[in-house]
């Protein structure tokens, strides 16, 4: 049976990025795949393009952005970097990273990026694609995940088109997602502390290698929102969320890892960075059950499993 793409759909080649650039230079949105999960672009120079991410997602204008630019010499034209930005820039840039550091006055952003504060979160992206496209359109891009405000997180274009639809001008359908898990935020004080704002592949242990300990005043949490993802309530896959479960009770839809066996599991091997790859895909499906409610077997919280378990738990929320 030959399945059709819904016709706001295109393959992620050369023509595909083309038609991407050309309905994001006139202030359109579309979904784009990262290494982490698909982002929902538009340009971050025009408060009208921002303003059509917030309507597509619904969501909360009190919640910053993720501006995307292609290298270094690219963000250093929206924000201010130091020596120890430019160590993690050197470090972990393309990749997994958003920095959030002071913006620059002259910046060519739309405040709605910033949510109003006087910070702007930036990231390099190594996906193919979405480089491909930044490179494309010459524009820094402003891309939260691809998905209703609050929801899960898509890790494919079937994933954009089943919560999004038609809300999203374009999807360029790149395959499932490599990491699957949403980029780590950190911000830097200006008292040389710093803070995981939200955690992601990059773990704590290899921001430490490169800017020491943080602060030990600064445990990253805040009242206020700083940055994207930091909402008590996210990733909600729809239906009551139970952690922790060694065993499904009924009525419930068991996502599984290592020994404990689940409907689907996050990695049957125990494998961590699996289960990162496949948590999003595996709370879809769990949404999609007849289940009414969703348990998720232990995972270990060490390493990328911390990044796996704030995740569970804002689903749980």
């Amino acid at each position: 049976m030959t399945t059709t793409k819904p016709p706001n759909v295109l393959s992620a080649d050369r023509a595909g990025v083309a038609e991407a650039a050309r309905v994001l230079a006139g202030g359109g949105t579309v979904a784009v795949p990262t290494e982490t999960v698909y982002g929902l672009a538009a340009r971050a120079d025009s408060t009208e393009a921002v303003a059509a991410i917030y309507r597509a997602k619904g969501r909360p204008d009190f919640n910053p952005l993720i501006v995307h630019v292609p290298d270094l010499a690219a963000a250093e034209t929206l924000a201010v970097f130091n020596v120890r930005a430019r160590a993690l820039a050197a470090a972990f840039w393309p990749g997994a990273l958003t920095m959030v550091l002071p913006r620059r006055e002259a910046a060519s952003l739309a405040s709605a990026v910033s949510a109003g504060l006087p910070s702007v979160a930036l990231r390099v992206p190594a996906h193919p694609v979405m480089q491909a496209l930044l490179r494309a359109t010459g524009l820094p891009l402003a891309a939260p995940s691809a998905n209703r405000s609050g929801g899960v997180s898509p890790t494919s274009a079937a994933h954009v088109s089943g919560s999004l639809g038609r809300r999203v001008d374009l999807i360029l359908d790149g395959g499932s997602t490599e990491q699957g898990l949403e980029s780590t935020i950190v911000v830097l004080r200006p008292d040389g502390g710093w803070a995981i704002l939200r955690p992601g592949p990059i773990t704590e242990d290899a921001l430490r290698a490169v800017l020491g300990p943080p602060g030990q005043s600064d445990t990253g949490k805040s009242a206020q929102i700083e940055a994207p993802g930091q909402l008590a309530s996210h990733y909600a896959p729809g239906k009551p969320v139970r952690l922790g479960a060694l065993a499904a009770e009924p009525g419930e839809f068991l996502i599984g890892f290592g020994a404990v066996a689940g409907v689907v599991s996050l990695s049957e091997a125990g494998d961590l960075a699996e289960a990162a790859a496949r948590l999003y895909a595996c709370l879809h499906l769990a949404a999609d059950g007849i289940e009414p409610r969703i348990a998720v077997a232990p995972v270990p919280h060490e390493g990328i499993g911390a990044a796996i378990n704030d995740r569970l738990g804002r689903a749980a929320t």
